[in-house]
Formats: C-alpha cells, structure tokens, sequence
C-alpha cells in the first residue's frame, strides 16, 4: 500500500514536470523573435530546441537526471527569460494606468 501511494506521487511529480516543459515550450514558441535579441537573451531556436528536448525526455525517456535538467531549463525559462520577454514586448507591469499613477492609484498632487 505504501509503494502504491509512493508510486501515485511520482507519477504526479512527472505529470507536474511534463506539464512546466510544455507551457514553457508554449510560451516559447508563441515569442517573438525580435523580442529575444531586445531582452539580450539566447536565441528562440536555442530555447525551443532546449525545451522542445525537456518535453521529449519527459515524454519517451523516464530517466529521472534528464527529467531533473529539462525542469531546470524550463524554471530558468518561465522566471529569467519570459519576464525580460514580456517586458521588451510591451507587456509588462502596467495594464491600462497612467505615466502619473503611484503604487496605490493616481497621484493627484494632494488634492
């Protein structure tokens, strides 16, 4: 019953692993190219063949190392690299405010 239970979280780890490799792919992919050279990182065919092999070893080779470097790839990915992305291409931080509002809403000069 134990290694049971055992063997239902190791299959949750790797689902949880295969699942980080895919949107990190995903989002990857769906980059513009540009936006890689603007952020100062590798190039979008580097991190989709990086991440294309975390999704393979993941799926076609249960070798817990290979598993272990394509989640590296993929949590160096989703925190270094999309934000630099997202912040080249316009998408980050501000959502609709204004060059005058402060952490709290507008800044109205004390009225």
């Amino acid at each position: 019953m134990l290694l049971s239970g055992f063997g239902t979280i190791l299959q949750l780890l790797y689902l949880a692993m295969l699942v980080l490799a895919v949107v990190a792919f995903v989002f990857a992919a769906t980059a513009r190219e540009d936006a890689y050279r603007a952020a100062d990182k590798k190039k979008k065919s580097f991190w989709l063949i990086i991440l294309g092999i975390a999704v393979a070893v993941n799926l076609l080779i249960p070798m817990l190392f290979l598993q272990l470097a394509g989640v590296v790839a993929s949590i160096v990915f989703m925190v270094d690299v999309r934000p630099a992305l997202k912040e080249v291409s316009g998408g980050g931080g501000r959502r609709g405010g204004s060059s005058s509002d402060g952490p709290y809403g507008p800044y109205n000069g004390g009225r």
